[in-house]
């Protein structure tokens, strides 16, 4: 019940992160959203580990996976940030969902993991679930739509990833060198559209890496009491409160079609998880 508990407020929290950078995204670049993203979860993590979780840190066993999990997480980020920056939480959410398929399409070729027809055919459905929320020769298929699928992609190999590393390095160091491959690369680009934010702007980027923190550590101390694979499915819960916060912060809310297209990609991604978790009973 804790595992429970821990996870899902990790989904109501996040979601805050994502609407403060959509509203910033009016007077700000996406890429400056990213980097102080990146930037002020380094500082709040590295501040809470420091006083909480000194003794658990030690140098990385692989640090070559963890820059290319950092640089996988990055990549999403942007994509997701620039998508919701021009269309709604709710469709670029819908949109990324197929990260729990693109992972299942990957495992087979990267971490030689058997994948049934079974799992091929959610697969399949899933990514169908996609082409009903774009409509691809009905409406026209926008840049921000094709980013929110390229959150996806880059997210499946971010679990892929870390999947290779859960045996080797600590969650938490993980956490800290994920964030810091992404304030890094992000620092030498940033000045190129960097534009000096308020003293209200700062305050809200703060506020968004705090949000960023905390849920990615309530992810993390969830996974002390239950598995991964019994937790994943709560992520979905993460479009509850994505649509409330769009619905009464920017008066956006799904079409029906979004919505089918949801419904297609939650139904295949939860048989995958099933078929996986079966599998490892």
């Amino acid at each position: 019940m804790k595992a429970i508990f821990l996870n899902l407020s990790a989904w109501i929290v996040l979601p805050f992160m994502d609407a403060i950078a959509k509203y910033l995204s009016s007077d700000l670049s996406f890429f400056q959203i990213t980097w102080a993203r990146y930037f002020f979860t380094v500082v709040f993590t590295t501040f809470f580990m420091f006083f909480f979780f000194r003794k658990q840190l030690n140098f990385s066993q692989n640090i070559k996976l963890q820059i290319i999990r950092g640089l996988s997480l990055f990549f999403a980020n942007i994509c997701f940030f620039y998508s919701i920056s021009v269309i709604s939480m709710a469709k670029s959410l819908t949109l990324a969902f197929v990260g729990p398929l693109v992972t299942t399409a990957l495992s087979s070729v990267l971490l030689n993991e058997k994948v049934g027809y079974k799992r091929w055919i959610a697969v399949i459905i899933g990514f169908s679930g996609t082409l009903i929320v774009m409509r691809p020769g009905l409406i026209e298929v926008n840049l921000a739509s094709i980013s929110a699928v390229g959150t996806g992609v880059f997210y499946g190999f971010y679990v892929i990833i870390t999947r290779k590393l859960h045996s080797t390095d600590s969650p938490l160091l993980t956490l800290l060198i994920t964030g810091l491959v992404g304030a890094f690369i992000a620092s030498f680009f940033v000045p190129f559209v960097w534009i000096n934010p308020t003293a209200t702007q700062w305050s809200w980027m703060a506020l968004m890496g705090i949000f960023a923190c905390i849920g990615h550590i309530l992810i993390i101390l969830s996974l002390r009491y239950a598995d991964a694979s019994k937790l994943a499915p709560l992520s979905y819960f993460e479009i509850v409160t994505n649509i409330i916060l769009g619905y009464y912060i920017f008066s956006d809310f799904p079409d029906k079609f979004t919505f089918i297209g949801l419904f297609v990609i939650i139904i295949s991604g939860l048989y995958v998880f099933k078929r996986e978790y079966y599998q490892k009973i």
